[in-house]
């Protein structure tokens, strides 16, 4: 493999594959990973690009990590992936032949594709809810509720976000540039809902009011702030695409469909719901 800021070679025991990878491009980047015989990488239908002829395909109902425990664990699994607006799918590639074997993934959206390896984060990574691009297989893909926040305004159901848990690498895609910021233990940052990528399992999340009730309808920042407490990591994306399809929407006088905008009031609650 060609160098690369984000190459990975090498070979640990642990419960999911070790695989190696290199990502390429600059805002339009793809993810390409290179399995050893009998190695697995599980992604989101619809994210392959290319693969070698040796790898194979399958559809697995839920996220196919050894977790899911038979026919219940799968459908709690595939359960996770509904609420989080996901398919109840994954597909599962696979080298099937001898020495190397190549598959490629791409981000549908410019930005980014971070690589974390789990076991150097707690086990966990809590991102946004349509994050997950692809993993080595093993990891399990679930939900993560934010129930004390706010859950009145959300009729009860809290802030939903993804969990990735495992030892192995996750690829989570990310709009625009992406900051890492590491808080020390009671260090606090103020992000908005929309640009919260995702962060470590230490750190305290909660949502607060970004201000007054006229900066809450009329300013143009959205009606709540993520607010972030240490010890640990946090990754913060400059443009979430719901940000960019609402500025699309936006410019192009689309004033009939569901989202109004941000001139709405409630088209504000309907974007932080659906992480803008």
């Amino acid at each position: 493999m060609s160098s690369s800021p984000w190459a990975h070679h090498s070979r640990n025991s642990g419960v999911a594959d070790d695989i190696d990878f290199e990502i390429k491009g600059g805002e339009l980047q793809f993810l390409e990973i290179e399995l050893d015989p009998g190695e697995s990488a599980v992604a989101e239908a619809g994210a392959m690009v290319w693969k070698d002829a040796s790898v194979g395909m399958t559809t697995v109902f839920g996220d196919g990590s050894p977790a899911q425990g038979g026919f219940m664990g799968k459908l709690l699994s595939a359960g996770k992936r509904l609420v989080t607006g996901e398919s109840l799918f994954t597909t599962v590639f696979t080298h099937n032949g001898q020495g190397k074997a190549r598959v490629a993934f791409a981000a549908p959206v410019p930005g980014a594709i971070l690589p974390i390896k789990l076991d150097e984060h707690g086990g966990m990574l809590i991102c946004q809810k349509d994050s997950f691009l692809a993993a080595a297989k093993g990891v399990s893909i679930g939900i993560q509720f934010q129930r004390k926040i706010m859950t009145g305004l959300f009729g009860g159901e809290g802030f939903i976000m993804q969990k990735l848990e495992g030892d192995g690498w996750v690829f989570v895609q990310m709009g625009g540039t992406i900051v890492e910021r590491t808080l020390a233990a009671g260090e606090e940052l103020h992000v908005d809902t929309g640009c919260l990528a995702a962060y470590t399992p230490g750190i305290d999340f909660d949502v607060i009011a970004a201000g007054n009730v006229k900066s809450m309808i009329f300013g143009g920042e959205g009606v709540f702030f993520a607010r972030l407490r240490g010890p640990g990591k946090v990754w913060i994306q400059s443009l979430p695409f719901a940000r960019l399809a609402g500025r699309m929407l936006a410019a192009g006088g689309s004033f009939g469909g569901q989202n109004r905008g941000e001139g709405s009031v409630l088209g504000q609650l309907g974007d932080l719901l659906d992480g803008n």
